[in-house]
């Protein structure tokens, strides 16, 4: 009997392992082309306006965010409501905090990624990497805290729009995506951009 169950919950363990550790090429494919676009969408634009030195529109926070919206695009703390809001929101607390509670850094730092967690949860629009948004806003160089509540515009704003919609595009183009997870709005994403998916499968077919 105690064999018969140390046998059945290693079947079970191996069983977990193997699909947890499973990888699916497709998902990585299109995980690396979507996020690869949306950030040089946004670098490309900054070199268009801005010298190399001054990084503005790519902050750091939208390398976290480009893990959720297209490497884990079911996650409720991905999804369109949350990638907005937790970043617009803890663009604005984090700019107010500099302003308001300078020095010391000890104090402002956390206070703002603090604020902007409850801030979020308060809204449902909790997305990890408003945290960073809000930091970066606080202890950033002395470029992105001269622009103020600019900030919130340029770069998060812009930048979160170019992500979304890149988001909206590729996470929809197969049909192992779906987002936002919303059926309806994806489906109406979907049924946009199924000419391209079309060429894409008939590429294929030709290859």
């Amino acid at each position: 009997m105690i064999k018969e169950k140390i046998k059945r919950n290693y079947r079970i363990s191996k069983y977990i392992f193997y699909k947890e550790t499973l990888v699916d090429r497709k998902e990585t494919f299109w995980s690396f082309i979507s996020s690869f676009i949306g950030v040089a969408l946004i670098g490309y634009l900054q070199s268009l306006y801005l010298l190399p030195l001054e990084n503005v529109f790519l902050i750091g926070s939208f390398g976290a965010t480009c893990v959720l919206i297209y490497g884990a695009v079911q996650s409720p703390l991905a999804q369109p409501r949350n990638l907005i809001g937790g970043h617009l929101i803890s663009a604005i607390i984090g700019v107010t905090v500099y302003k308001v509670i300078p020095e010391p850094i000890w104090v402002s730092a956390p206070l703002a990624v603090s604020l902007s967690i409850v801030a979020m949860q308060f809204t449902k629009s909790l997305h990890p990497p408003g945290g960073a948004t809000a930091l970066i806003s606080v202890i950033g160089t002395d470029h992105i805290k001269s622009l103020g509540y600019l900030y919130v515009l340029f770069p998060v704003l812009s930048g979160v729009v170019i992500l979304l919609l890149v988001a909206l595009i590729f996470n929809n183009i197969t049909h192992q995506r779906k987002y936002p997870t919303d059926g309806r709005f994806s489906r109406s994403i979907q049924w946009m951009v199924s000419p391209t998916k079309n060429r894409i499968q008939r590429l294929r077919k030709k290859m």
